[in-house]
């Protein structure tokens, strides 16, 4: 759980922060950042919810007012960093978060959320004619990134409920059973490891192992063909993302794996560890990126490697950093992100090992304990 003080710390070092990088208010939708910031996890509505963030000043959350309670009990408003103000159906609230952010009356630098609606954008556009918008998060990313000690517990807490899920799964049966199926398992699985939200379950068998992004379907699974397993919520608000390969024989050991596969997998296994075990303040993520996709095309398989070695991962499943080509920013301490290389041969098979990572002061600090290697089961 993160301590209420905390939000005061974050809307603080918010304020300073546009200050510094001379954004005159940040006006922060439904989304992460706000989750962030205050605490408070809104429904994406049509009505305009909006904390408003002077530079170096105050806070205000603008509501509806049917919404007003719950967000008078988010951790912003409860420990007073932030003030609700509410407003009617009758009123405009783009004007009236417009009067609130006070901006100079030309020239000013308005920080928008990544999330904003364009129905909002377009009405803050309308009452803020003078001012110049731009994406909040030169602001918030900064904060954002480098998580701290009770952030990285609930990712390790998260993490270590999709590694239960797994095994669970993979104890139990798996031949006959459509990908849905088992996808309708790993959701109820994670629910009952404590998650409050089971947002995906990839369950790619035989040929549909090789599509990464794979929606499980109504195939039926059969024995002597791999399983990809990509599954994750959230937990405490912060999530889970955690893939392991899976080979199933049916009981029967003729079935298992051949030769072709165990060496495809075992090329990346490697390169996943070996990207894994360079993470270090002040390493470039494309370089992290690099480690894996070397490896993996030395060995004649670049171009099955095709998407990005990770992502940052915390209050979203997909946010900064991302560790790929042409990202030179520099790891740094408390940083959390995925190491996910896959090898994907189209019609036949492919694989793919994930953990999440956290850029410790010396080293990694793998969250996932769950075995990397290949998973043989019967199934």
């Amino acid at each position: 759980m993160i301590p209420l003080a905390r939000y005061g710390e974050r809307i603080a070092k918010a304020a300073r922060t546009a200050a510094s990088e001379g954004v005159d208010a940040l006006l922060i939708g439904v989304g992460a950042d706000l989750e962030y910031l205050a605490g408070y996890a809104a429904m994406p509505l049509e009505r305009l919810t909006m904390l408003v963030l002077l530079a170096g000043g105050p806070a205000w959350l603008v509501v509806p007012r049917l919404e007003v309670e719950p967000a008078r009990a988010c951790p912003g408003v409860v420990g007073g960093y932030a003030e609700v103000v509410t407003w009617d159906e009758i009123d405009d609230p783009y004007v009236l978060a417009g009067s609130l952010a006070a901006l100079p009356a030309s020239g000013a630098r308005v920080g928008v959320s990544h999330t904003l609606w364009a129905l909002h954008l377009l009405g803050l556009q309308r009452a803020l004619p003078r001012a110049a918008f731009e994406l909040a998060t030169r602001v918030t990313r900064q904060l954002r990134m480098r998580k701290d000690a009770d952030e990285i517990a609930l990712l390790r807490q998260a993490a270590e409920a999709a590694d239960r899920v797994v095994g669970q799964v993979a104890r139990g049966r798996l031949v006959g059973r459509t990908e849905a199926d088992v996808a309708r398992e790993v959701r109820e699985r994670l629910l009952a490891e404590g998650h409050e939200q089971a947002q995906f379950a990839i369950v790619g068998s035989g040929p549909n192992s090789a599509s990464p992004h794979h929606g499980a379907s109504e195939r039926v699974i059969q024995a002597g063909e791999p399983i990809v397993l990509d599954i994750g919520g959230t937990l405490g608000g912060y999530h889970s993302d955690m893939t392991r390969t899976m080979w199933v024989t049916g009981g029967d050991a003729a079935l298992g794996p051949d030769e072709a596969f165990r060496h495809l997998f075992g090329i990346l296994q490697s390169a996943q560890a070996a990207a894994s075990a360079a993470v270090r303040p002040g390493l470039a993520c494309e370089a992290v990126d690099a480690i894996a996709r070397d490896r993996i095309a030395a060995e004649g398989y670049g171009p099955n490697f095709f998407h990005r070695t990770g992502h940052g991962i915390g209050l979203e499943v997909h946010e900064e950093p991302y560790l790929v080509a042409g990202n030179a920013e520099p790891l740094d301490i408390g940083y959390a992100f995925s190491v996910e290389p896959g090898i994907y041969l189209e019609g036949r098979y492919g694989a793919r090992i994930e953990d999440i990572v956290v850029c410790g002061s010396d080293g990694p600090i793998i969250l996932n304990v769950a075995s990397r290697d290949l998973w043989v089961v019967d199934g």
